[in-house]
């Protein structure tokens, strides 16, 4: 593939990647994908370019509600075969590990990249937090009392303490 610089196109089910499937709220769309194999022949690196889009639902963490997040992945991955080989690849491409025979599962490669794009904590854009979340200011009775059940209150008088001087 890397030698006659092939590329390949097409789009698979949500539904058809397991891994990434578990990471989310529904499986429902399509990953639209392309990989392009090439050669660097400056510095000889094999290469792999990924380009992959997906609606992928998941929850917002902070409403807690399912919405769907538009995933877009623009990567290239260096094919090595050995870990020592990661030291050769140019500067943004990153290594991708392939066996002895050169063989890899394009279907793999699109979802760890996929995998890789999703955020640790995802937020829906368009949400904001129910009123009942949001602190409108307390009046001075309940702020004194949260100061007392505060743990840090007692650190907070020691650095005021501090600042004074002696």
């Amino acid at each position: 593939m890397v030698s006659a610089r092939r590329s390949f196109e097409g789009s698979m089910p949500v539904a058809a990647l397991g891994r990434l499937r578990g990471a989310l709220a529904g499986d429902v769309g399509d990953v639209s994908f392309r990989l392009d194999f090439g050669r660097d022949e400056q510095l000889g690196t094999d290469y792999v370019d990924v380009h992959a889009q997906a609606p992928l639902t998941m929850i917002c963490q902070r409403t807690l509600e399912p919405f769907v997040l538009p995933v877009t992945v623009d990567s290239r991955l260096g094919l090595i075969r050995r870990e020592r080989d990661e030291a050769g690849l140019p500067p943004g491409c990153e290594p991708l590990l392939v066996t002895e025979d050169g063989r890899l599962h394009p279907a793999d490669v699109i979802e760890d990249e996929l995998l890789l794009a999703l955020p640790l904590v995802p937020v829906n854009p368009d949400s904001s937090l129910p009123d009942a979340a949001i602190d409108h200011g307390a009046t001075g009775q309940d702020d004194a009392a949260g100061q007392e059940n505060n743990p840090f209150a007692v650190l907070r008088e020691l650095k005021k303490q501090a600042g004074r001087g002696p």
